[in-house]
């Protein structure tokens, strides 16, 4: 693993974060624990991964914007398995989102301060959108927008919706580079 000035990268319980050479970790990020990122993804400042009661895992190309907060669940009642965090490639995670022992699937969107709790889904192509909750075991189907505490099923995404998530996705993939140059410029870490 690549040394990344600025971030704390902590094992827990025998388990160490395992990160892409290729992702882009911002300073003030705090990973620990059994969180798996993928390739070109990109976790941008001030972001917690904790995973010291289940796992989290982070596709490829996924983006994590600042101040978002990421968890999973140990063993319940309800849940003997636990709840881990299964995250797909080019999922798209707004600011101060807060992710919790649920899946996104590949190309999931969720919006600005939005929350999805433990075993929830979000779907393939699918938003949840700025400031929503998704509450525990709501399963969103693929291209549905979702809105509201509790969140809701309002309408089917077009065509166009869906190619602004991808224009998204492809802007945080370049922007992370750009980001990493910066740093190293500065002195505070390799690109």
């Amino acid at each position: 693993m690549t040394d990344r000035p600025g971030v704390t990268i902590l094992s827990i319980h025998g388990k160490t974060p395992r990160i892409h050479d290729s992702a882009f970790i911002a300073p003030g990020c705090r990973i620990i624990g059994d969180v798996e990122i993928g390739a070109g993804s990109s976790i941008w400042y001030n972001c917690v991964l904790r995973a010291d009661v289940s796992r989290i895992v982070i596709g490829k190309r996924t983006n994590v914007q600042d101040g978002s907060v990421l968890h999973c669940d140990g063993p319940s009642p309800g849940h003997p398995d636990g709840c881990a965090l299964i995250i797909g490639d080019d999922v798209l995670i707004g600011h101060m989102a807060m992710i919790h022992g649920c899946r996104i699937e590949d190309r999931g969107f969720v919006g600005l301060g939005a929350i999805a709790m433990n075993d929830a889904l979000i779907a393939s192509d699918s938003m949840l959108g700025a400031g929503a909750m998704l509450t525990e075991g709501k399963k969103m189907g693929q291209r549905e927008l979702w809105v509201g505490r509790p969140a809701k099923k309002v309408r089917e995404l077009p065509d166009k919706a869906i190619a602004g998530m991808k224009l998204g996705v492809a802007h945080y993939a370049e922007n992370a580079k750009h980001h990493a140059a910066a740093i190293a410029e500065s002195g505070n870490g390799p690109a």
